[in-house]
């Protein structure tokens, strides 16, 4: 019996892989996993290589730009910048074009997916307060994330993934900013497009968010405390209203002496130890707390306040026969057996005159507890609650902002510099955020996608048999037959839209792993600079804009923005064919053939 040849064989290995990653019936991780395994029972990847994709560098370098990003999210460094400059009162092009353009710069220096979720609330908030639909700016703001991830090394996973190849290929990998050039300008002009013309191609429809939001999001009356360093001057309640309205929460009244104080007391001052009641969602509850400087009700027992580690707002229902059931927090020393603040109630609309840790619970109630994970998870099981399956809102420890921003600032300075490896500053800001406790030992793992870990590692002995049976080669000599005559920067085209068009289907980190041999086969064989076929594929794999699939930000937009798939075509098409009439002469002037 005639075995295939080992090029053979990989190609049908590949085509099944790619096949299944398009069908989306089986986990992508998983996919490239069982693949691997089954290229090492063929003896396509020897034996002692085959785990050696978990231990790259780029694999590394990912998992910690996701630690870093998380680390950022906590200190508030990000909401600080981008709620400063979202004004849902701007007209729509211009609003695009600024939240379009934080999401890009955020993006350059944090994972854009990161970058997207940060935004995403604020343009939904914006969208809500303007009466328009979430729609007309939701996709413009997650293809400008995808684009300012093009800008630097670390903004997006193909971008790491292309420099490190290019240093077990070549012997040097690209620099921290030597994406910038091309990147800076397919994302300057991109942002242009989708700002001044391509919101105008999306359907005006309204989406789920708009028509579901107050069922999805229960709204709740909660107590916040003010601490004794809260206010340097003396407030009013009726100085907050500002505030609480950007925040959309509702003032409902002042605790005093354990006394509310009639009416809404709007001109009384504030002083230490009193008690706001709101109203709000959870996010907006704890939005409004940080950014008025007020505390949470029982703050006064934990060391730290809301500034404490690992803190979080998680929503849990009461069902029938809870032990809180007929209860009060109070009469079951929650706080003091269990070190969980019952910190708000939903009771289907109702507004309470009990203190919320007086009031009496009763089956159907939606809780609001705050604490750490590990806290709020042994209480939610003595209190027989049910937590509610992703409703759970951080707390944001906005005091550590500043620091956190220099933290990282020093890491990516050190790398530019090459006092250190990129893998190495990353490293140290991460044990830096750990002991600052802006990401705890728990959310050190918990911030990485293991998932796209998994597939990264797996894909990379799959790349090196790929190029080692000589596919690559073989489809770089296909790709400089089929452009044999034209000039050098039709091929460079080709190579891009192919790159561009499996990206568009497949995770862009396959795409990458599969097209980065295929570019550097197609330098050699046309004798021609290999980094403008490298930079060529960093680009177009990082550019799926066709489809939801073809990029997590897409997938995530899909159901806030009310879209179709055929959506993604009307503003996704011009703006790859945009990308490659920018890109292609970029390249060729900062990286010349």
């Amino acid at each position: 019996m005639i075995m295939p040849s080992d090029q053979t064989q990989i190609f049908l290995l590949l085509a099944v892989v790619v096949a299944l990653l398009v069908w989306g019936r089986f986990r992508y991780d998983l996919v490239a996993f069982g693949a691997l395994i089954v290229a090492a029972s063929l003896g396509l990847v020897p034996s002692e290589s085959v785990f050696s994709g978990f231990g790259h560098s780029a694999v590394a370098i990912i998992a910690l730009v996701l630690i870093v990003s998380r680390g950022l999210s906590s200190s508030g460094a990000v909401e600080l910048i981008a709620s400063r400059l979202v004004d849902p009162d701007r007209p729509l092009p211009l609003h695009i074009a600024i939240i379009a353009a934080v999401g890009a710069g955020l993006s350059a220096v944090i994972n854009n997916v990161a970058a997207l979720a940060l935004l995403m609330p604020l343009d939904i908030e914006a969208a809500k307060k303007a009466k328009r639909p979430t729609g007309q700016s939701l996709m413009p703001l997650s293809f400008a994330t995808i684009l300012g991830g093009m800008i630097t090394l670390i903004g997006t996973p193909p971008n790491i993934v292309i420099s490190q190849y290019r240093h077990d290929a070549m012997g040097e990998p690209f620099a921290m900013l030597d994406f910038a050039p091309v990147g800076l300008a397919v994302a300057i002009v991109g942002i242009a497009f989708v700002s001044l013309l391509g919101f105008r191609l999306l359907p005006s429809r309204i989406s789920a968010v708009d028509d579901e939001r107050e069922i999805r999001q229960g709204r709740y009356v909660a107590e916040l405390r003010v601490g004794e360093q809260t206010f340097k001057d003396d407030i009013l309640v009726q100085d907050l209203y500002p505030k609480a309205d950007d925040a959309d929460v509702n003032l409902l009244g002042l605790i005093r002496n354990g006394k509310r104080r009639p009416g809404l007391a709007m001109r009384e001052t504030l002083r230490s130890g009193d008690f706001l009641v709101v109203e709000g969602e959870p996010k907006s509850i704890e939005t409004f707390m940080g950014q008025s400087g007020l505390d949470f009700a029982g703050s006064e027992k934990h060391e730290g306040g809301v500034a404490a580690r690992g803190l979080a707002l998680t929503e849990t229902i009461v069902p029938d026969g809870a032990r809180i059931q007929n209860r009060t927090a109070r009469s079951l020393q929650l706080l003091d057996r269990q070190s969980v603040t019952l910190l708000g109630v939903s009771r289907e609309g109702q507004r309470f005159r009990d203190r919320v840790r007086l009031l009496t619970i009763r089956a159907g109630d939606v809780l609001l507890l705050l604490g750490t994970p590990e806290r709020i998870s042994a209480a939610t099981d003595w209190l027989g609650v049910l937590p509610l399956e992703g409703r759970s809102t951080e707390v944001i420890q906005r005091t550590k902002a500043g620091l956190s921003i220099g933290i990282f600032g020093a890491a990516v300075g050190l790398a530019v510099a090459g006092l250190l490896s990129l893998s190495v500053a990353l490293g140290a800001a991460v044990i830096a955020y750990v002991l600052l406790g802006l990401v705890s030992g728990r959310e050190v793992y918990n911030a990485i996608e293991w998932k796209v870990i998994v597939l990264l590692a797996s894909l990379i002995p799959l790349a090196e048999a790929f190029e080692r049976s000589g596919g690559a080669e073989f489809l770089a000599n296909q790709i400089a037959n089929l452009t044999q005559g034209y000039p050098a920067w039709v091929t460079l085209a080709v190579l891009m839209v192919v790159t561009m068009t499996m990206s568009d289907f497949l995770n862009n980190v396959a795409t990458t792993l599969i097209a980065a041999p295929i570019a550097l086969s197609v330098a050699t064989a046309t004798g021609t600079n290999a980094d403008t076929y490298l930079m060529g594929v960093a680009v177009a794999a990082s550019c799926a804009f066709l489809t939801p699939i073809g990029h997590k930000n897409n997938t995530i937009i899909l159901g806030p923005g009310g879209y179709h798939f055929a959506d993604y075509w009307r503003i996704g098409l011009p703006l790859e064919l945009l990308v490659i009439a920018v890109a292609v002469p970029a390249l060729l002037v900062v990286w010349p053939l």
